[in-house]
């Protein structure tokens, strides 16, 4: 007799509802009246990931680890993966596990046969600082809706921005890096550029100071770096490896650990970029793409309204997609809730109860699982470290019931690696000739310096009288100077390229 089938009625129909046929990952074994029971597997099948998901639970309870053997099983059935690792210790996948006799109990209690084992992995860092390939993105690309978000925009400064920047696409002034768009703003709020502000209309030469302000201050703090060419292509984080198993792409954050702003909405860009490449598949037998957003709170703080509707449609449509996103943070309140009504795929790991506020905290939880058997408020405060509730879609898209699971062990090492290792990967990588020297061309911040010489003050010549020809307008400077003559030099620039606006404003060249 199977172990399953000695469980009491009530602890087999949950057991039965992750007997699932298909592929699937194996999450644990179920946790019934104090014991585990590893003839209970609890499982996600594996076509029901692109259905997005969330991973909770305070901080010490073993989110970390959830997501490394999630990602693990995900590599080894040849889907790619991105995770964004905050604190640097999810380095370890990429190589074997050290097999210990705490491994070797979980193994033993989830009916685990756990075999030390790394995965391709490709490091990637936020402009390059830290091990990683350099990720940047353009100013153009990242768009105004979440540069205004990274520069704490309020929704009349965000909209003023979205004007700047349909100003410079209409002068053809590219958007490169911080420089650029600060110059842009600069000339607008000039004796020489209020004159355009008028023609742009609802955007006061006190709005752009502000912003000006902003950029600068934003800049001063070292943010430069994470804009610029060669822009990173998302297309790049959905690679296999030779041998089938996909690779799964760690970006390490740990020296922007203080710019939590940043990061997190440098991931949403990475997710909107995405959306735009990737064609329509509905559901498939697998995902494209399964894609962690640590920290998930950091990106919800303080957003403007029309950033949350553009969250909540870029992960209602991006399912169609084929990619999965899993939000990881510490209580699903955390979440918008109209985002987290799109997350069909859940692990809760325990919650703590030691305030008030964590006590409604607890309550809300609860209230976002389906009716259970169990008493949740009790088994979320109870749970131990590696064990979680679980409730995710089956093969038919319908929810399991609740499960209180005893987590399987990462079988790669769980830890970081150092970083001289961390180094030798990155300069081994077939990405790093592509965007670890960082270009600096022509765009607007040269065009307009070109056009508006500024000479020391100690230098300049007087006043030369007017002549009394009339001054061509800016639009007729812009176009007889060369500006536009000096993009047709280079493939990648303004003339020739198709643009498209993403769910945030985002704009970017067709790959």
């Amino acid at each position: 007799m199977s172990d399953g089938e000695t469980l009491p009625a009530e602890a087999q129909r949950i057991a039965a509802g992750y007997a699932f046929t298909g592929p699937a990952l194996d999450l644990g074994a179920l946790l019934w009246d104090g014991g585990c029971h590893p003839g209970a597997p609890v499982r996600i099948p594996l076509p029901v990931l692109n259905r997005h998901g969330l991973v909770a639970g305070a901080t010490g309870t073993g989110k970390t680890k959830t997501l490394q053997l999630i990602a693990e099983q995900l590599s080894a059935q040849g889907v790619p993966v991105f995770l964004a690792d905050i604190k640097g210790d999810l380095s370890g996948i990429a190589r074997p596990g050290q097999p210990s006799d705490r491994v070797q109990g979980r193994a033993a209690e989830v009916g685990q046969q756990w075999t030390p084992a790394g995965f391709p992995a490709e490091f990637l860092a936020l402009g390059g600082l830290g091990h990683g390939i350099p990720v940047r993105a353009t100013i153009t690309s990242f768009g105004p809706v979440l540069l205004s978000k990274v520069l704490q925009l309020n929704q009349t400064q965000e909209q003023s921005l979205g004007l700047i920047f349909h100003y410079a696409d209409t002068k053809g002034l590219e958007l490169i890096d911080l420089k650029d768009l600060r110059a842009v703003v600069a000339f607008l709020t000039s004796d020489e550029g209020k004159a355009e502000l008028r023609n742009i209309g609802g955007l006061s030469t006190a709005t752009a100071g502000v912003i000006l302000r902003s950029l600068t201050a934003f800049e001063a703090q070292g943010m430069a770096d994470f804009f610029g060419e060669p822009e990173f292509d998302t297309a790049d984080l959905l690679r296999t490896a030779p041998d089938g198993r996909g690779v799964v792409s760690v970006l390490e954050l740990p020296a922007v650990q203080d710019r939590p702003l940043l990061f997190s909405t440098f991931l949403m860009w990475l997710l909107a970029d995405l959306f735009h490449d990737l064609p329509e598949i509905g559901d498939a037998d697998k995902p494209k793409l399964v894609f962690f957003f640590d920290e998930a709170h950091l990106l919800f703080n303080d957003a403007s309204k029309a950033f949350l509707e553009s969250i909540t449609q870029t992960v209602r449509l991006i399912r169609s997609k084929g990619v999965g996103v899993f939000f990881v943070t510490q209580t699903p309140k955390d979440v918008p809730s109209d985002v987290l009504a799109q997350l069909g795929n859940r692990v809760q790991h325990a919650l703590r109860a030691f305030t008030p506020d964590d006590q409604k905290a607890l309550k809300a939880t609860v209230k976002t699982f389906p009716n259970s058997v169990y008493d949740l408020e009790e088994l979320l405060t109870g749970l131990g470290t590696g064990e979680a509730v679980v409730t995710v879609l089956s093969e038919k898209g319908a929810p399991t019931p609740v499960a209180a699971t005893r987590l399987r062990a990462p079988e790669s090492l769980m830890g970081p690696v150092d970083g001289a290792e961390l180094d030798r990967a990155v300069q081994g990588s077939a990405l790093h000739g592509r965007y670890a020297q960082a270009v600096d061309r022509e765009s607007a911040y040269e065009k307009l310096s070109a056009e508006r010489p500024q000479a020391p003050e100690a230098a300049r010549p007087p006043a030369a009288p007017k002549a009394p020809k009339e001054e061509p307008s800016l639009v007729e400077q812009v176009v007889s100077s060369g500006m536009f003559r000096s993009l047709a030099r280079s493939v990648g620039t303004q003339i020739g390229r198709e643009i498209t606006r993403s769910l945030f404003g985002t704009a970017r060249r067709r790959r």
